[in-house]
């Protein structure tokens, strides 16, 4: 169970009986769920659930999820025996999708050098969970002219095939576009590539 249970907790010296939640493994800072479309739905929900909410539910109690959290979730697209693909409307909750194809024959090359040694990586700290959670901040104090966030907006709106002025082959093709999530990460994430390139505002 990621979001954790409660176990039945004995005291040695009084035999006294009460519960304990044990947190599980999505109390940290960064998670990383591999193959997320192999986990039954009810751990996908769970997981898509402390994404939103940044909180756990277990026996009627709330249980704060850390700051800064952060999930990453891999999917194999190759095979989909034994699999649950999430719905298209618990996707959305992800900010990014990156499509990773094969690496070069070069990057191949590292890859088998580096994991087939007896060799240890370095581990350097470079940010701690104040300094993240300050940038996250900052990130969010980027101003964004109107007319940008109306880009976004209209781009999003674009995908929907029941809206007015919608594409014809968003009409033949789409039957439910994307929703308020997508203008809001299109517009941090224009905030924070306006950060990277050193300039003072969305563009």
């Amino acid at each position: 169970d990621i979001t954790g249970t409660e176990l039945l907790h004995i005291d040695p010296e009084t035999s006294e009986r009460r519960f304990r939640f044990a947190q599980g493994p999505v109390f940290a800072n960064v998670v990383l769920a591999d193959e997320i479309n192999r986990t039954p739905p009810k751990t996908q929900s769970a997981l898509l659930e402390a994404m939103m909410e940044r909180q756990v539910t277990i026996g009627g109690m709330r249980h704060p999820l850390p700051d800064p959290f952060f999930v990453l979730a891999t999917q194999n697209p190759i095979e989909q025996e034994g699999t649950y693909p999430l719905p298209e409307a618990q996707l959305d909750r992800f900010m990014f999708l990156v499509d990773v194809g094969y690496p070069s024959a070069e990057e191949e090359f590292q890859i088998v050098k580096q994991t087939t040694t007896g060799t240890q990586a370095a581990l350097e700290k470079v940010l701690s969970p104040p300094e993240i959670l300050a940038l996250q901040e900052l990130v969010r104090r980027v101003p964004v002219p109107d007319h940008v966030v109306r880009y976004a907006m209209e781009l999003v709106r674009a995908t929907r095939p029941k809206e007015t002025g919608a594409y014809d082959f968003v009409r033949k093709n789409g039957a439910w576009g994307a929703g308020p999530r997508a203008s809001q990460y299109l517009v941090i994430g224009a905030k924070a590539r306006a950060i990277l390139a050193g300039r003072y505002a969305a563009s």
